[in-house]
C-alpha cells in the first residue's frame, strides 16, 4: 500500500521560510514517476505548485519561482519543498503528489500539511 506523509508545515511571518516533507512509503521513488506539491486554488481543486520528475527535472508555478525548491532523496524515499520569502498569499494546505505507471495513471495523495502565513 502506498503511503505519502507530509510535514513541516506550521505557522511563520511573511519573509520566512519553511522545509515541507513527504516521506513515501509502499514503493520505492527511485523508479519512474513525477513527484509534486499542489495547494488548494479558486475555482480549482487543487492547483500545481512545483513538480519534480524521477530523472530530476522540475517545474514550478509562476507564482513561486525563485522562491520555492522542490527536490528529493531517492536514498530516504523523501521529497522536499523549501519555500523563501513566504507571503500571505501561500497560506494553504500543501498536498504531496506522486505519479507513476504507464500514462502516469496511477496517482497518490497525502493528507496534507497547514502552511499559514501573517502579514
Amino acid at each position: 500500500q502506498v503511503q505519502l506523509v507530509e510535514s513541516g508545515g506550521g505557522l511563520v511571518q511573511a519573509g520566512g521560510s519553511l522545509r515541507l516533507s513527504c516521506v513515501v512509503s509502499g514503493i520505492n521513488i527511485f523508479n519512474s514517476n513525477v513527484m509534486g506539491w499542489y495547494r488548494p486554488a479558486p475555482g480549482k481543486q487543487r492547483e500545481l505548485v512545483a513538480t519534480i520528475t524521477s530523472g530530476g527535472n522540475t517545474n514550478y508555478a509562476d507564482s513561486v519561482k525563485g522562491r520555492f525548491t522542490i527536490s528529493r532523496d531517492n536514498a530516504k524515499n523523501t521529497m522536499y519543498l523549501q519555500m523563501n520569502s513566504l507571503e500571505p498569499e501561500d497560506t494553504a494546505v500543501y498536498y504531496c503528489n506522486l505519479k507513476r505507471g504507464p500514462a502516469l495513471t496511477y496517482s497518490y495523495w497525502g493528507q496534507g500539511t497547514q502552511v499559514t502565513v501573517s502579514s
